[in-house]
């Protein structure tokens, strides 16, 4: 499957401009209105999304099968800034053993069973941080990937708000990782790459994004 990374540098400066991004649904619905021939179709694919800053300016990211309307994608964004490139030529580069660098936006849960033994069990968050380290640890290998617990770190720490038609906003764990792993499995590593890890990667969780050790 051909795999698209874009970005656009989010309007920060515009305040009438972003004054609905208030939160990750708002974000969400940006993402899949920046794609009109999937809502022609009535089709969604999967999507992976997240706000990252970098010197001082906010950037959306989307890794994605199709790609986006840059017009669109820049509806709350920068005139001009919006851009797509193919993400495959650099999937295409990985190898088991490399070393790269990483962050990674996660909503930690763990799901408990329920009192009354239905099907879905209770989802609730990890609190910690020994817990929330703990959670990318356990998810690492089968992902492809090795981590040593002296090269990584959570650097953010917090939730955000999904707001849905009922008066109470929901608050979503969140945690950021950063810092270096070594590939150990390709074919996983990709399929981390471009589908994500963890939950509600719906509302900006799971993408994870590296670069090799020494760029």
């Amino acid at each position: 499957m051909i795999m698209y990374i874009s970005r656009v540098e989010i309007d920060m400066n515009n305040r009438r401009k972003v004054k609905n991004l208030t939160h990750v649904g708002a974000f969400h619905d940006w993402v899949e209105r920046s794609f009109p021939n999937e809502i022609e179709k009535q089709i969604r694919t999967r999507k992976l999304w997240r706000i990252d800053t970098l010197q001082g300016k906010n950037y959306l990211i989307i890794i994605s099968s199709e790609k986006p309307d840059l017009l669109l994608l820049e509806k709350y964004g920068v005139e001009g800034s919006a851009q797509t490139k193919l993400y495959d030529n650099f999937l295409n580069t990985l190898k088991k053993g490399n070393r790269m660098k990483f962050r990674v936006a996660l909503n930690p849960v763990i799901s408990l069973p329920s009192s009354d033994n239905k099907k879905r069990g209770i989802v609730k968050p990890h609190v910690t941080s020994e817990y929330q380290m703990k959670y990318l640890k356990d998810r690492s290998e089968k992902n492809g990937f090795l981590l040593d617990e002296a090269e990584f770190l959570i650097v953010e720490r917090g939730y955000e708000v999904f707001k849905k038609s009922n008066p109470k906003p929901i608050r979503l764990i969140k945690t950021v990782y950063e810092g270096t792993l070594t590939i150990s499995d390709v074919d996983r590593f990709r399929k981390v790459l471009t589908e994500g890890i963890g939950k509600k990667k719906a509302y900006g969780f799971g993408m994870m994004t590296v670069i090799p050790v020494g760029d």
